[in-house]
């Protein structure tokens, strides 16, 4: 198993707007193209939004991610969900 541990930094002020909008169209998108979404959390500061994603190896990561930025679901929000973060990191982690 592989997971992606996520951490986006919110637009000042967009941290509500943006947590409805995952939950409500990011998640089930993904999760149309097998992509298992494990958590969300946002920080004491709300001002990052943590997530986790999960996948079955390296080959998954690959064939899902293409299918779900490929799709034509998420070619028509990409700007509008981008528009909210103003910082990406993203973490690969293995389980031990």
């Amino acid at each position: 198993m592989i997971s992606q541990l996520r951490m986006y930094t919110i637009n000042k002020g967009m941290m509500d707007q943006w947590t409805k909008y995952f939950s409500d169209v990011l998640i089930p998108m993904q999760e149309k193209h097998g992509i298992k979404v494990d958590g969300t959390w946002v920080n004491e500061a709300k001002n990052q939004f943590i997530w986790i994603r999960s996948f079955a190896d390296a080959a998954d990561v690959k064939v899902k991610e293409a299918s779900f930025y490929g799709s034509s679901e998420w070619n028509s929000v990409v700007e509008h969900a981008r528009s909210h973060i103003a910082r990406t990191e993203v973490q690969a982690m293995e389980p031990v």
